[in-house]
């Protein structure tokens, strides 16, 4: 072996010392190779038992589509040293005078005897190739063949340490947080976080439909084809092509919701299938408590009279849209809604009259409402409502419906059905303000809608 080829392996040997991913790898490979021989194009390829598919590792690991001659070279180089212009070849045992065109060169990566994978050389026209070459090539590969090893099992580790942090994230929600509108998008993120290849989705099961909590929209007809086939009893469900899945959140026995992954490229892998059907178990856990949760807290939460949010759970619910808003950078819109002239109906009508008032505006306030939206009894006649995922254009709209449909309902009392109207003000959050300066945002603007005739609808755009 010459010095051109010592100082080619030196090389090589260097490069795999340095600390470095697949990608990188091989785009630094093709640059030495290519200060020996001229070639038009290296590739390296590792066969993924876990698909059965062959993976790009210097592209991303983007698969290789089935309809590609690599599967069939794949199968061909298990037991041989090289394939060259698709014909396998085994190594003589010394180097003679041997000389082969070449147009295409492939090489075995090789682990513990067995083949995982191997390195593509691709020439611009056919080359005579000597049998010094070949051997150079065998070295050359079985440096190779190690880097790559290392490299996956870095990747692998990698992944596991990103499952094991998800897992015990979802734990800690478990033991911190019991809002179901708060920890479904942030189990949703973690999810999406950890499974980067495909789309997640969040459904809870109510009223005997799954309804999507995260994230905000799903077009794709077939996810929901697929969730409705669930049962309590299956693990999983996956479409014909394995891009889909389906995975069941059960609390005893029965499902209350489910997680889907869904993609265009690539397959549901066994290591997804099982780090999803781990991470659903776990979330499932946390739902479940959060639903019990709720229904120990519902009277201590809930305003008697209303039914809707009281002022303590108001708060709470405000701090945890607003840290909302602000780590994902969406819109917020607080409403502050005030009965106008209420004094004069309990005054007039009595107590139990001004009870009816506030109970039906609650009622229509609730049904003219989003599920998502957020309203409570802020104190005597006043609510606040908190609108997430609003700008203040559509804030305004759902405010003057809102302020229609009170004018226009007949509130029943003792004495026969009375009209009544409501004044509102209404503010979008700015990043830089707390919760409580944006409802006091919002309350001026009340303060100029009662000022200004009530029966109305007043915006506080400063900020």
């Amino acid at each position: 072996m010459g010095n051109r080829e010592l100082h080619f392996l030196s090389n090589i040997s260097g490069l795999l010392s340095a600390k470095i991913n697949t990608e990188n790898l091989v785009a630094e490979l093709n640059t030495v190779l290519k200060e020996y021989i001229k070639f038009e194009s290296f590739s390296a390829y590792v066969y993924d038992s876990v698909t059965n598919t062959m993976r790009n590792c210097g592209g991303n690991w983007d698969i290789i589509a089935d309809s590609s001659d690599i599967y069939n070279i794949f199968e061909s180089i298990k037991e041989h040293d090289f394939v060259i212009n698709s014909k396998a070849y085994k190594l003589p045992a010394a180097i003679g005078e041997i000389k082969l065109m070449i147009k295409s060169l492939y090489m075995p990566l090789i682990k513990e005897n067995q083949v995982f994978g191997l390195l593509e050389l691709i020439f611009s026209q056919e080359s005579l190739i000597d049998i010094e070459f070949l051997f150079l090539m065998k070295i050359f590969t079985s440096q190779i063949s190690l880097k790559i090893q290392n490299i996956v099992l870095n990747e692998q580790s990698k992944i596991n340490v990103e499952f094991h942090d998800s897992m015990k994230n979802i734990a800690k929600i478990i033991e911190t947080q019991y809002e179901l509108n708060y920890i479904v998008p942030l189990i949703g993120e973690m999810l999406d976080r950890f499974i980067s290849d495909h789309l997640i989705y969040v459904f809870l099961y109510q009223n005997n439909e799954y309804k999507l909590v995260w994230p905000k929209a799903c077009n794709d007809e077939r996810i929901y084809e697929t969730i409705k086939q669930l049962t309590p009893d299956c693990e999983y469900i996956l479409t014909n092509n394995d891009k889909t899945g389906a995975f069941p959140l059960i609390s005893e026995g029965e499902i209350i919701g489910c997680v889907a992954a869904r993609s265009t490229l690539d397959k549901l892998s066994k290591r997804d299938i099982s780090y999803l059907e781990q991470l659903t178990r776990q979330s499932a856990i946390t739902i479940n408590r959060a639903n019990t949760y709720a229904k120990m807290l519902q009277y201590a939460t809930l305003d008697a009279l209303t039914g809707l949010n009281n002022r303590r759970q108001f708060e709470v619910r405000l701090n945890q849209e607003i840290a909302t808003a602000k780590r994902q950078k969406n819109p917020l819109c607080a409403m502050m809604i005030d009965i106008d002239f209420f004094k004069k109906v309990n005054d007039t009508y009595g107590h139990a009259s001004g009870d009816s008032v506030l109970s039906s505006v609650a009622s229509i306030i609730k049904e003219h409402l989003r599920e998502s939206d957020i309203p409570s009894r802020y104190g005597g006649e006043e609510f606040a409502v908190l609108l997430p995922y609003t700008h203040i254009e559509e804030a305004q709209i759902v405010g003057e419906r809102l302020r229609k449909a009170v004018e226009t309902a007949p509130i029943p009392i003792d004495r026969g059905n009375i009209n009544v109207t409501i004044s509102m003000g209404l503010a979008e959050f700015s990043s830089d303000e707390s919760g409580e300066e944006l409802f006091k945002r919002a309350d001026k603007a009340l303060y100029e809608a009662k000022e200004s005739g009530r029966n109305r609808v007043c915006i506080n755009k400063s900020v």
